[in-house]
């Protein structure tokens, strides 16, 4: 028996778009009444195979075709060509409202939810206190949807989606609507789905996201399938096509920073008009020793490039751990700096004069914005460095830790002690 859970066979997806309308009756006359229209195709020929207990994240811009993907894999939407197979029961959270009709309330939702899902009524009564306790919508069960923020639609669709019981979960996006602490919610269930074996497909705007929950991801952009590898090389694809001009992803090879200055194109660029040269770091005795020692100081460069003179231009620095999880985020907004740059080249430090990592190879990325956020130029992974610590401490940093013995006196152990324990009397 197969162990693919999802096979999506060469599919693409064909679209018209209309472009307006005949308004005399010759003009309708002559092009036979059909309005004017034109094919796009959001998907060009996709092929992906999703494992069973496999988590895969999909990554691309707005209008790459992933959710025209995923409506493909849910059924939503029949391929123009190509084929998709679904092995096991799906469950999908498509968009923000998706199958909600706005005149029922949020328990009779429930239960159409779940009948499009497959599930008989008593099914739904079975698992009906668990969606209701998961989306924290007691007191608004019995109200009408339309009603709902954007952020009790996705409390109410997720909750029905991880309670069905799915081998397949599709998730396109929506968490983002979420607030922080039910985003939080939400990936814990994943992970949970993830130890009971369950297959799951991801489309985020979070690489951050990426990194942490997927096995591997596919980088889509104008409906083609650009990149497909480990999480980190994607998005680090992803980031990088961003910056593309004409919208167009290309896979670039890694190499390392210190041996690649990045070429600056002539002339100015409106769009990215500070670019990054080259990203490098050093510390005390980098010419001798291919490590840092726990609490040396650190000193990461980024050097560029501005083709326009351009005010108010944030540099970033992310830390990240051997696994790529980001561990440190700052920026040049965040410590107060403004930089307002003329043309020409220039260089930014960041220094970090007591590194307090332990053991372990840590790698760092750099990026260029705009005060606003709009991205100019991102490099990842931009470098790496090893730690060695000299110290007896283990784990992943070490912090400034005291030990002090208190004094046997009942006042000391009642200022610290469980209230519970604070009768006890000291030993002497």
């Amino acid at each position: 028996m197969s162990d693919i859970a999802v096979d999506v066979k060469d599919v693409s997806k064909r679209f018209r778009l209309a472009h307006g309308r005949y308004n005399s009756i010759k003009e309708r006359v002559i092009h036979g009444g059909r309005a004017p229209t034109e094919e796009f195709w959001a998907l060009k020929n996709v092929a992906l195979q999703v494992s069973e207990g496999e988590t895969v994240g999909i990554l691309g811009r707005n209008g790459s075709g992933k959710s025209t993907l995923l409506k493909c894999i849910c059924g939503v939407l029949q391929p123009t060509t190509g084929e998709v197979v679904v092995r096991g029961k799906l469950a999908g959270l498509l968009e923000l409202g998706a199958g909600f009709q706005q005149d029922l309330t949020g328990r009779e939702n429930i239960y159409l939810n779940g009948s499009l899902l497959g599930m008989s009524k008593k099914e739904v009564d079975r698992v009906f206190d668990a969606i209701v306790d998961f989306s924290e919508l007691e007191a608004f069960i019995d109200g009408a949807v339309k009603f709902y923020s954007s952020g009790m639609y996705v409390r109410l669709g997720f909750a029905v989606a991880v309670n069905v019981d799915p081998d397949i979960l599709v998730i396109d996006e929506v968490l983002a609507v979420g607030d922080e602490r039910f985003q939080r919610k939400c990936i814990d269930r994943v992970k949970a789905f993830q130890k009971e074996g369950r297959t799951i497909l991801l489309v985020t705007h979070s690489p951050d996201q990426v990194r942490a929950i997927c096995d591997r991801a596919i980088v889509l952009s104008h409906g083609n399938v650009v990149s497909e590898a480990l999480p980190g090389e994607a998005v680090r694809i992803f980031r990088e096509g961003l910056l593309e001009e004409e919208g167009t992803l290309v896979v670039v090879p890694e190499e390392q920073p210190e041996e690649r200055p990045i070429e600056v194109r002539p002339g100015p660029d409106v769009e990215h008009p500070v670019r990054i040269t080259y990203a490098a770091h050093t510390y005390p005795r980098f010419e001798e020793v291919a490590y840092l020692s726990t609490g040396d100081s650190l000193t990461i460069g980024v050097g560029y490039h501005a083709s326009i003179a351009t005010d108010d231009v944030v540099f970033s620095l992310e830390l990240r751990d051997n696994d790529g999880n980001c561990f440190m985020r700052t920026d040049t907004d965040i410590l107060g700096l403004r930089f307002d740059l003329p043309v020409g080249p220039g260089l930014v430090n960041f220094v970090i004069d007591d590194v307090p990592l332990l053991d372990g190879k840590f790698s760092y990325s750099v990026g260029i914005l705009s005060k606003g956020g709009v991205l100019f130029d991102w490099k990842e992974p931009a470098g790496s460095f090893d730690v060695m610590s000299p110290g007896k401490a283990t784990g992943f940093i070490t912090l400034p830790v005291r030990a002090v013995l208190a004094p046997p006196e009942r006042e000391s152990i009642a200022l610290m002690a469980p209230q519970e324990l604070a009768h006890l009397e000291p030993q002497v």
